[in-house]
């Protein structure tokens, strides 16, 4: 759904609970109006019963008022004594209900139409007296009428103001969003480092295009990421192709066979490589995954001038082809920059196996031992991506892996143990996304 309806249904719940809030008020304040108006009718018909009965007195035998002759109360006011009409012109329309009210022994109240009957007995010895009264009640329901009229004017105008402030709250707020949909749209493929930047988030769809923009942020990383990894992935697979060509275009030269063991071996860590970096992705390191570290490190070397130093009986909690691909690359750039010697050792350790690649060159600068893993840095005449495949690999198999700055090429590598594995009871499961 898009801005404009979220925006309407935004303002139809607003209408709504207002609607629903004018509606409780004016229903309370109607009963509650109701309940005033009968009280004060109910008080006046029983002051004016009071008024009629302190009139009442007996002159010889007969009961009379004392003070009379006014013709207006006659028909509102009416007197009995011992059941007869003794005061009072009772209107026709409702000489049944006074006349019933007239035989009472207590005080009573009751309706007649629009009328209000009230009977107050009077103590008059030796006689039943009673006083019954009339209050019209038209005055108080017209007074009802029109504060109902009035709260119902007031409530609509007070739904409709909900809905025009509901309307242009959500407009005024949502037109970020809009701003941010416009920017959008605007930078299409063409510029996918543009930012939305709010500034400081004020509200929520402040905080909304901050995290946008992070989200862009890490999407423009990925895809940074993706073009790296297309070319370790081409630095990885070119060496190899290298030599197969060289060795084929040596023997197209030559007129002789091309040497199988070459061209088997160019073959194999062809095989490895892309094994490796596309395989990456579903390793699993845990405590049934092992090799021997020996005999991956002597795949690794594959006939270089290489001095291995590990022990035979070390294993590792990963797979071999893992191993070859790490420590390749390691070895790669040792004998590159080594003066006379490059050697592989190994040590157990409580955090796992740490391999060490060294040799005798220059060895790494303080500064250099973060940088030197990023793609393209390079100090000789390589390509500056082996380091970075290694990093990769080793991030995405949970390998820990760093240069040493200590006067000599030193690279550390630490996989893990499969006796630690155990130890610990965890299982790590690495699922490796190498463009992430």
């Amino acid at each position: 759904m898009g801005v404009t309806g979220f925006r309407e249904r935004v303002v139809a719940l607003a209408v709504l609970i207002a609607t629903a809030v004018v509606a409780v008020l004016v229903v309370v304040s109607h009963v509650l109006l109701s309940q005033v108006t009968d009280a004060d009718a109910s008080a006046l018909a029983h002051s004016r019963a009071e008024a009629v009965a302190a009139n009442v007195a007996e002159r010889h035998g007969h009961v009379v008022l004392i003070e009379g002759g006014n013709e207006a109360l006659d028909t509102v006011s009416w007197v009995y004594a011992d059941g007869t009409l003794v005061d009072g012109i009772v209107p026709h329309g409702v000489l049944d209900r006074v006349e019933a009210l007239a035989g009472s022994e207590r005080s009573r109240t009751t309706t007649a139409g629009r009328y209000l009957l009230h009977a107050e007995p009077v103590r008059l010895a030796g006689h039943r007296v009673v006083a019954v009264v009339r209050v019209d009640l038209t005055p108080y329901e017209t007074s009802e009428r029109r504060s109902l009229t009035l709260s119902l004017v007031l409530g609509g105008i007070s739904i409709l103001l909900a809905g025009v402030v509901a309307h242009l709250v959500v407009r005024r707020a949502l037109r970020v969003v809009h701003e941010m949909a416009a920017l959008a749209d605007d930078w299409g493929d063409h510029e996918p480092g543009r930012r939305f930047d709010l500034g400081v988030p004020r509200d929520e769809f402040g905080e909304l295009g901050r995290t946008l923009d992070r989200l862009l942020d890490r999407v423009d990383n990925a895809l940074a990421d993706e073009r790296r990894l297309t070319d370790e992935i081409a630095h990885e697979l070119r060496t190899p192709l290298t030599v197969l060509r060289g060795e084929a275009q040596l023997a197209q030269l030559s007129g002789h066979p091309v040497t199988p063991g070459s061209v088997l071996t160019e073959v194999d860590r062809l095989d490895t490589a892309i094994t490796t970096i596309l395989g990456t992705a579903r390793t699993r390191i845990d405590g049934a995954t092992r090799c021997d570290l020996r005999a991956a490190a002597r795949r690794a070397i594959a006939g270089r001038s290489v001095e291995l130093a590990v022990p035979d009986d070390i294993d590792v909690a990963v797979a071999a082809e893992l191993v070859v691909a790490v420590l390749s690359p390691l070895l790669e750039n040792g004998l590159r920059h080594t003066r006379s010697r490059v050697w592989v050792t190994a040590r157990v350790r409580p955090q796992g196996v740490v391999v060490d690649v060294l040799d005798d060159g220059p060895g790494f600068a303080p500064a250099e031992v973060d940088q030197v893993f990023e793609a393209g840095v390079t100090s000789g005449d390589g390509h500056g991506l082996g380091l970075a495949v290694v990093r990769r690999l080793a991030a995405s198999a949970g390998l820990a892996v760093r240069a040493v700055a200590d006067g000599h090429g030193r690279v550390e590598v630490t996989f893990p143990a499969p006796e630690a594995l155990a130890q610990s009871g965890c299982v790590q499961v690495v699922r490796a996304n190498l463009g992430a």
